[in-house]
């Protein structure tokens, strides 16, 4: 087994999943706007592996596991690893999508999704729901690894309706996983309140008495590169996965936290809406590259009014077109 994980120094630093998020293009923009040194291993979208399982799902599902060439060229030259993240309630159809991925993709490991909190996906059983089933879940594990020579990660939350971080992180380890990522909310909480980072540093130490070598990463209301550093230390910790950090600044993984200029905002954002475009063509709306807009026109002079204007616009050509015309630059 080639298990990237091993070889990675603290602190480790890592892109979260995010659904609708994280496909090749955006993935893409982080890295470029990254320093090698700052980022680690990105993840995939969350994919189904009912999805995969099934012949007339898995066309639609698949191409949350899509890499463009441009992207793998990227984290080749920076040595950053790629993960793919599953998610489901069977294990046996963990066990046949892992081999799938593995026969038609190239990824540097296999993530389970343990955490995800979202009411229609845990009442069929799959990701937080799992907590609630200490043996499903290990059923799960040991399909998945079973199936691949590829690391195997989890990514999970310190509990569902109330804080059960020891018992489940110990059940969770006892599969000889290669990391485990701990988000410090319990599922109940979705993303409200506080992380709770005593939690987090609790996996840490019951992996030490364990005798492991599990990487521990948290998660969860991490701002910036800094803080990071500062919590892995504190936690004890090998890293931290980053999430809705990138929303409030795309550079999160370029060490320093100095505002950027606007020309570079610029650059980024054009940057973005091209790849976003010949990426998916047709096959994903517009529409949907929307919500990224605030991550790059903000912080400046006129920022809410090209913004305005950048919503009005139905093409990523008329986007374009209006990110490269000066006129509604002059007053910012």
């Amino acid at each position: 087994m080639h298990n990237f994980w091993s070889r990675l120094e603290s602190p480790i630093f890592t892109l979260a999943p995010m659904e609708d998020v994280t496909d090749t293009s955006f993935r893409e923009v982080i890295l470029s706007a990254s320093a090698p040194e700052c980022l680690h291993a990105v993840f995939t979208e969350f994919t189904s592996t009912d999805g995969l399982y099934s012949e007339k799902g898995r066309a639609n599902v698949k191409r949350r596991l899509a890499v463009n060439d441009s992207e793998r060229k990227l984290l080749q030259k920076m040595g950053v690893r790629l993960v793919a993240q599953i998610w489901g309630a069977n294990p046996v159809k963990f066990h046949w999508a892992t081999r799938w991925i593995c026969d038609n993709f190239e990824f540097d490991g296999i993530d389970i999704n343990m955490g995800c909190p979202v009411k229609k996906i845990v009442k069929g059983g799959g990701c937080s729901a799992l907590i609630k089933d200490f043996a499903l879940a290990r059923e799960i594990i040991a399909a998945t690894k079973n199936a691949t020579d590829l690391p195997v990660s989890v990514k999970t939350r310190i509990g569902f309706n109330s804080v059960v971080t020891e018992e489940w992180s110990e059940n969770l380890l006892s599969t000889g996983l290669a990391a485990l990522i701990v988000h410090g909310r319990t599922q109940r909480m979705q993303s409200e309140g506080r992380a709770d980072w005593n939690e987090v540093a609790k996996t840490a130490a019951i992996r030490t008495s364990m005798g492991l070598q599990t990487k521990i990463l948290g998660n969860g209301d991490v701002g910036s590169y800094a803080q990071g550093v500062d919590y892995t230390k504190r936690y004890g910790l090998d890293g931290v996965m980053i999430g809705r950090g990138v929303f409030k600044n795309p550079w999160f993984f370029a060490q320093h936290d100095s505002e950027r200029s606007l020309d570079e905002k610029l650059t980024l954002i054009r940057s973005h809406i091209r790849l976003f475009d010949q990426t998916w063509g047709e096959v994903k709306k517009f529409e949907m590259l929307k919500r990224f807009f605030k991550i790059y026109l903000t912080g400046f002079k006129g920022a809410a009014a090209l913004r305005g204007q950048l919503m009005e616009t139905k093409t990523a050509q008329e986007a374009l077109s209006l990110l490269s015309n000066p006129a509604p630059t002059r007053s910012l």
